[in-house]
């Protein structure tokens, strides 16, 4: 899987786009305005687009006191022009109102993930006190320092590979009003060096006491995660389990069966998985009371011998 498609919703409201040119369509209701700005300049040397950052200053004219939700998108062209982080913390006293972010919602026709540039997105969270969710996709010098943050209720970061040093920062956060939290951790070709010792404090449920969904997606370590999951406490207080878009086997599925109870989930997300149908059909009988996700199963493939399996998204 490759990201095709922009995002269709986003923070439980339809995503607008912002036209090149002219007046913003009349809208009924919420909306996510999407803005991006799409431009290759192979000249560029880790400078903001100035075609993105004029854009978005009129934007910012036409829109900017009465957004609740944005979505950005292309930022000239992302393998060489890094993110408008600092556009967009400047921006806050012109963006009052501001209450969810996805930062990153491109194709992979318009940049590969891992080959995003991204930088520090925790500036955002000091730039926005009242912001209640962050959405993040990249790859490239992805990083985050420790913060506090009151109002964050959701947390999701899509990557092909995510480092350690990214985890240990998140999870040395205080963010008490925490109900969400989307790790995709990927592959070490990609830098997803993320082990489950790294989640440890995170599966003993010691951060984060609101949290109620968790999605440990993407994962080539699925495996061992799911067999960490089968005695973490944190599961316990979860309604929401997402394993999905990883490399998920028999091995794993049948250590989370052999675990603590599940039956108190109200979902389980296992799509995009290589389980028998056995073992699924196991799964499914074995949580009958749950919405159990086991679409997209998956053949690994054979190559001299060898048996592989691959996450839904690396590069």
């Amino acid at each position: 899987m490759t990201f095709s498609s922009h995002a269709r919703s986003f923070a439980g409201r339809p995503v607008v786009e912002v036209p090149l040119d002219g007046a913003l369509p009349t809208v009924d209701g919420p909306v996510s305005w999407r803005f991006g700005r799409w431009d290759f300049d192979e000249t560029a040397d880790d400078t903001l687009s100035p075609e993105f950052a004029a854009a978005f200053e009129r934007f910012l004219g036409q829109a900017g006191p009465s957004v609740e939700s944005l979505v950005v998108g292309a930022w000239g062209y992302a393998a060489f022009n890094p993110a408008p982080i600092a556009q967009l913390c400047a921006a806050a006293p012109r963006l009052p109102a501001l209450r969810a972010l996805f930062l990153g919602d491109m194709t992979s026709e318009e940049c590969e993930v891992s080959w995003m540039k991204v930088g520090d997105v925790s500036p955002l969270l000091a730039a926005y006190p009242a912001l209640e969710v962050l959405r993040v996709r990249g790859g490239e010098d992805l990083a985050f320092a420790p913060v506090r943050h009151g109002r964050l209720r959701e947390l999701a970061v899509e990557t092909g590979g995510l480092p350690r040093e990214f985890v240990a920062a998140v999870l040395a956060s205080d963010l008490p009003a925490l109900t969400e939290l989307e790790l995709w951790l990927g592959t070490p070709d990609y830098g997803g060096d993320t082990s489950v010792a790294d989640l440890a404090p995170l599966l003993a449920g010691e951060r984060f006491p609101r949290l109620r969904r968790l999605g440990l997606r993407n994962a080539e370590i699925v495996d061992d995660l799911a067999a960490a999951l089968a005695s973490a406490p944190v599961v316990g207080r979860l309604e929401r389990l997402d394993l999905s878009l990883g490399t998920l086997g028999d091995e794993g599925a049948a250590a989370l069966l052999a675990g603590q109870p599940l039956t108190h989930l109200a979902e389980l997300d296992l799509h995009h998985h290589y389980l028998s149908e056995e073992m699924a059909g196991s799964v499914a009988g074995a949580l009958a009371g749950v919405r159990v996700d086991l679409s997209e199963r998956q053949v690994p493939e054979e190559y001299d011998g060898e048996s592989y399996r691959y996450t839904a998204v690396s590069e």
